[in-house]
């Protein structure tokens, strides 16, 4: 039986639009086919052993699976990273997160700006990248925080960092997060630092942080910690979870660090049982919202290059599954936002069988429901486990 689960999940990876997909303004959105057919060529021959191929139509060459496969749907009434997490662990919402595409209410705003001390600037929704060329010079000339969102239910801030130290913007937005509950409930506030001159500033995605919502019901980590298995989130697992159901929680400074930080934990949890649950940001931070598909490109072939490595690390009763939460389709026209999309289910391992095909499952949190399955603990409230359509007799 399997003792530990690898789940790397690579950010915005979506595999073709869902049914619904019209419905959030992104019908023939699909992020991996449209880098391919953009790009031409897509070097990835580890994915493509895994079953990728079998699943998008990316230019594999024919070989034999090695991996079990699936598209999964999103049940979720939402396209965005928290509700595409939980729902991977098992917590579907059917109300969407509210978003404020129009700015957020003068109560909000009114009660941020006596909170933080300062008038802010913004409150509309924008580009991150955008918003600091038009606000940018404003801020450094007055302080005042820039406040901004998107089609996703967020409230994000940035701040240079010569004009407000990190450790304050995380606690403006520490002071956001306690002023949005009720009906205000967005799934993430956001710190966004940047830095460098007008005409040049920068984000520091490293410093960048999650202020989630804390998910209403007990998800696949609550179990499994509670079960006393090791759950060690990588990336911005903790933040996506509220830090909670997580034995150690590791951030990271981009992909390639991800995958370090995978590595050493799985040596660090070797004879120990549970859950290595990572999150890859740059394929949607970097690439995917900044409508850059060459850079996501590059940046499959770079995970691609180390999943030898990763595969090298497993034990014989471990399994690797790699998936998504969402689509952020680069090459996509009629926004900048995320995209509602089929996300890839490819699982790996000694005792996982080779090229068994799942087909669609109805919902992500599938996956959650199947790891749940394997470690005996409480069934989660929404999946249909497919641990014995994987698992070697």
């Amino acid at each position: 039986m399997i003792d530990r689960v690898v789940l790397i999940v690579l950010d915005s990876l979506g595999v073709g639009a869902l049914p619904d997909a019209v419905e959030f303004q992104d019908a023939g959105a699909a992020t991996l086919q449209h880098i391919f057919a953009q790009q031409g060529s897509l070097q990835i021959p580890n994915l493509c052993q895994f079953g990728l191929g079998e699943i998008a139509s990316v230019g594999c060459a024919k070989t034999d699976i090695v991996a079990s496969f699936a598209k999964m749907a999103a049940q979720s009434s939402n396209k965005d990273t928290t509700s595409g997490h939980w729902e991977l662990t098992g917590l579907v919402l059917k109300e969407p997160f509210p978003t404020y595409q129009q700015g957020f209410p003068v109560e909000i705003v009114q009660a941020f700006e006596d909170a933080v001390g300062k008038k802010i600037l913004g409150n509309y929704a924008r580009s991150g990248t955008v918003i600091l060329d038009e606000l940018g010079q404003k801020h450094l000339d007055t302080g005042g925080p820039i406040v901004y969102t998107s089609a996703d239910s967020v409230f994000q801030i940035a701040t240079h960092e010569d004009v407000t130290p990190i450790a304050d913007l995380y606690q403006y937005c520490r002071i956001a997060r306690e002023i949005l509950k009720g009906p205000h409930s967005v799934a993430r506030v956001i710190a966004r630092p940047f830095r460098g001159k007008p005409g040049e500033f920068e984000r520091i995605n490293s410093q960048r942080k999650d202020f989630s919502i804390v998910p209403p019901a007990a998800t696949l980590l609550d179990r499994m910690k509670a079960d006393g298995y090791v759950t060690v989130g990588v990336g911005k697992i903790g933040d996506i979870f509220g830090h909670r159901g997580l034995t150690e929680e590791i951030h990271t400074r981009d992909n390639m660090d991800g995958v370090e930080q995978v590595l050493a934990a799985m040596q660090r949890t070797q004879k120990q049982k549970g859950l290595i649950f990572a999150n890859l940001v740059d394929f949607d931070m970097v690439y995917g919202h900044r409508r850059n598909a060459a850079g996501y490109a590059a940046a499959i072939e770079q995970f691609d290059a180390r999943l030898p490595e990763l595969i090298a690390k497993l034990s014989p009763k471990d399994m690797l599954v790699i998936t998504a939460d969402h689509g952020c389709d680069p090459t996509f026209t009629a926004h900048t936002d995320h995209t509602r999309e089929y996300v890839p289910m490819l699982a790996y391992g000694q005792l996982v069988r080779k090229g068994a095909n799942l087909g669609i499952r109805a919902s992500f949190a599938d996956c959650g429901q199947t790891i749940a399955d394997i470690f005996n603990t409480q069934a989660l409230a929404h999946g249909k486990s497919f641990k014995d359509d994987i698992l070697s007799a």
